[in-house]
């Protein structure tokens, strides 16, 4: 169960450095795409390490309003989704997406690829101004029946399905990779081969992630044969791997993994796969890490980040655009951090749960920072912080998370609290049990 939280937290700082080990719940891109995944193979499929969010139980109420069997065992946190064979069980329904970008994008994807049916579609008012226009425009070139029922390119959508007939497709993914790896998963579907032509350019991680999860349920692209940024997608149908570990979630990690540069000591970030083994391109953001002055292990149980060699934290130059959802990690760190430290490749965050550039200047200003912020970047210049602010999560897990890592430092040195978070429950969106393991590693860091 999520645990209760007040409307306002107080962040205790750390009295000691970090030490121990932590575990983060699995990745919520893996655990959806495998619930998809699993409901279109062709017989029961039983996720372990899964997610269990707000975030995937709107995908897996969505599955069930479809007419798939899913069950969920929080304790086990593993999640039973009964696959159809590529079947839409269901004719008709009505599916809320609240502020899930990801179950609105594949959902609408796979409800298009029905054999037959009407669906609607819809979210919270924030959702509806989040982008969907690639992916609408690609699947009514795929012979999709979608009508926009306010806004051309937004939800809410109604589709009036009759399967899809393939071919080649271009998309526009610019805005969100999941638009991209939304037509490859259904495309296995289609009548006719599909092959997916990227318009623009499109952040490639999330994408490889997808097409590595596919072969991992029998469907594989063929080799050879495509154009230079184009992606041919196999044939189905999809089978049932009978159970599917998913990893631990690479961007929950980043919060624990730039603790010790705020508090010191060091952490194992336990199942935590290194990049070259892990699915998830977020692992990278351990590389930015190193070089902000921090050491990095990777052992049997996981990694272990250390804090700075020789107590010198340095601010970085980098472009997060293949990594994005770290980024508000880095910039709750940089005020600690000697230098500036400029952000970049991040504007497509502007259209996320909320604007992150403009919001996390904003927080970092009213922290004492200088913040020079552009369309595609922001540059924080470190500054005296500021005690006693209470930092506004816009509504945004990601905000809560990593600001609540600028928390443990110990301004003040005396172990009292200076930053507090509003709104600190917004982090059950991906990360229902944040503030129980953040006060875990704290209590075992320092004994109180």
């Amino acid at each position: 169960m999520t645990p209760t939280l007040p409307d306002i937290l107080a962040v205790k700082p750390f009295a000691g450095p970090a030490r121990g080990s932590v575990s983060v719940p699995g990745s919520k891109s893996l655990t959806n795409r495998a619930m998809l995944l699993s409901a279109l193979s062709d017989g029961p499929v039983t996720l372990t390490g899964a997610l269990l969010s707000e975030d995937t139980e709107i995908m897996a109420e969505a599955l069930r309003r479809l007419g798939f069997l899913v069950d969920e065992d929080e304790d086990a946190r593993e999640i039973r989704v009964t696959g159809r064979g590529g079947a839409i069980p269901a004719t008709d329904a009505d599916l809320f997406t609240g502020l899930a970008g990801t179950a609105a994008r594949f959902l609408t994807a796979l409800c298009a690829a029905a054999a037959r049916g009407t669906f609607r579609i819809d979210g919270v008012p924030q959702m509806r101004r989040r982008p969907m226009r690639g992916l609408i425009e690609a699947l009514r070139l795929l012979g999709a029946d979608i009508r926009c029922l306010e806004s051309e390119g937004y939800l809410p959508i109604e589709i009036r399905a009759a399967g899809l007939r393939g071919g080649r497709v271009p998309i526009d993914a610019r805005e969100s990779s999941q638009m991209l790896s939304a037509i490859l998963m259904v495309s296995p579907l289609a009548r006719e081969p599909v092959v997916a032509a990227p318009v623009g350019g499109v952040r490639m991680p999330f994408v490889r992630m997808t097409t590595r999860q596919m072969a991992q349920f029998g469907v594989a692209g063929p080799e050879g044969g495509a154009a230079e940024g184009e992606i041919p997608v196999g044939r189905g149908p999809y089978r049932s791997p009978g159970s599917y570990a998913v990893e631990p979630d690479a961007s929950a990690a980043s919060y624990f993994a730039a603790l010790p540069l705020a508090v010191g000591g060091s952490l194992r970030l336990d199942g935590v796969r290194p990049a070259g083994e892990s699915l998830q391109g977020d692992v990278r953001f351990l590389e930015v890490l190193e070089a902000c002055g921090a050491s990095v292990s990777v052992g049997q149980g996981g990694i272990t980040v250390s804090g700075a060699r020789g107590g010198r934290r340095v601010g970085v130059a980098r472009d997060f655009s293949e990594f994005s959802d770290t980024f508000l990690t880095l910039a709750a760190l940089a005020p600690l951090l000697d230098g500036p430290t400029r952000i970049s490749g991040i504007a497509h965050t502007r259209r996320q749960e909320t604007d992150r550039v403009s919001g996390m200047a904003g927080e970092l200003r009213r922290l004492g920072q200088e913040v020079v912020e552009s369309d595609d970047a922001i540059e924080i210049l470190p500054r005296p912080l500021r005690a006693g602010v209470t930092v506004q999560t816009h509504g945004d897990h990601r905000f809560a998370m990593s600001l609540a890592v600028l928390g443990c430092h110990d301004l003040r040195g005396d172990g009292s609290p200076w930053l507090s978070i509003a709104d600190p429950a917004c982090s059950a969106k991906t990360f229902p049990g944040f503030f129980e393991t953040l006060e875990a590693a704290r209590v075992q860091s320092s004994g109180s």
